[in-house]
């Protein structure tokens, strides 16, 4: 692991040059030869080192663009740049590494601890911030990742007998001067999205609806009807497959000023909009056909 590290330093000492483009005459690739030979010689993690450095500089856009959601209030020229390029590096190793050779959980960490070496005083609080934001919005892969002595675990086979994870959610609504307005939450990914979470015990599906919208959007419900459900399934490494079972009702609030939860998860953004602009909204394929039905609902009152 101290092999790693030093490996990931490496990457980040060579991003840094390549970003503040130090040798403007020299490639990115003689830049990352280089800086082995001078601050790793005999390291024998060349591939490893190659891979993630030019899986950054090729997934660059990408990666920026998640940041800038991530991180609103940071345009990416105003983070400081080993701030920046820390974030490139735990993004990639995050989203497009193999999670086999590095679980999520140690690439956030070991961004962090890059942080705590190479940033300023608050750099390891932003480097934590952004990616476990991130992390949560991808569902948190590994999170419960257990030993190789755990790992031939007898599963269920019989999908009646999975164990089942229900979440709800709404398309919340309101009347303001006669016209139909819709709330949506923004995530990290660029995505307008309808809130959602699991239901607690002891909560029916109404209540765990309403507890959710009122704690991620700062609002009231009145559940007006159902909109559908669905169910899906899903592998937990410690528990084998999981039923996930998922209602969306249709609620209506006042008009009013939505706050944001502020551990959210990886969202970033609350706002209503007019109906008329729905459809010209990045969201997500799954969220159309409840929007459609709320729209027909609404609409023929």
């Amino acid at each position: 692991m101290a092999n790693r590290h030093l490996s990931r330093s490496i990457v980040l000492q060579t991003l840094f040059e390549w970003d503040f483009a130090v040798e403007k005459d020299t490639t990115p690739e003689q830049m990352l030869e280089r800086n082995i030979e001078e601050f790793g010689p005999g390291l024998d993690d060349s591939h490893f080192i190659s891979e993630i450095f030019l899986g950054v500089i090729k997934k660059k856009s990408i990666i920026d663009e998640i940041i800038e959601k991530a991180a609103p209030d940071w345009p990416i020229n105003k983070i400081s740049i080993i701030d920046r390029n820390i974030l490139r590096l735990g993004l990639y190793e995050l989203l497009f590494g193999d999670r086999d050779q590095v679980p999520p959980k140690v690439a956030i960490n070991e961004s962090i601890e890059l942080a705590k070496s190479f940033g300023s005083e608050n750099s390891s609080r932003f480097v934590n911030g952004v990616l476990g934001g991130v992390y949560k919005e991808i569902g948190e892969p590994g999170k419960d990742d257990v030993g190789t002595h755990k790992k031939h675990k007898h599963f269920e086979t019989d999908p009646a007998k999975f164990p089942i994870e229900k979440k709800a959610g709404a398309v919340v609504y309101s009347i303001n001067e006669g016209h139909i307005y819709f709330a949506f939450v923004h995530d990290v990914f660029g995505y307008w999205t309808l809130s959602k979470g699991s239901i607690e015990e002891g909560e029916n599906e109404e209540q765990g609806a309403i507890r959710e919208i009122k704690e991620e959007m700062g609002v009231d419900i009145i559940i007006k009807e159902l909109l559908g459900r669905s169910e899906y399934i899903a592998t937990h490494p410690e528990d084998g497959k999981i039923r996930k079972q998922v209602v969306f009702f249709l609620g209506e609030t006042v008009f009013q000023d939505l706050v944001l939860e502020k551990d959210n998860g990886g969202l970033n953004d609350a706002k209503w909009f007019p109906i008329e602009e729905v459809a010209n909204l990045k969201m997500y394929d799954n969220m159309v056909p409840l929007l459609t039905k709320a729209v027909e609902i609404l609409t023929k009152k």
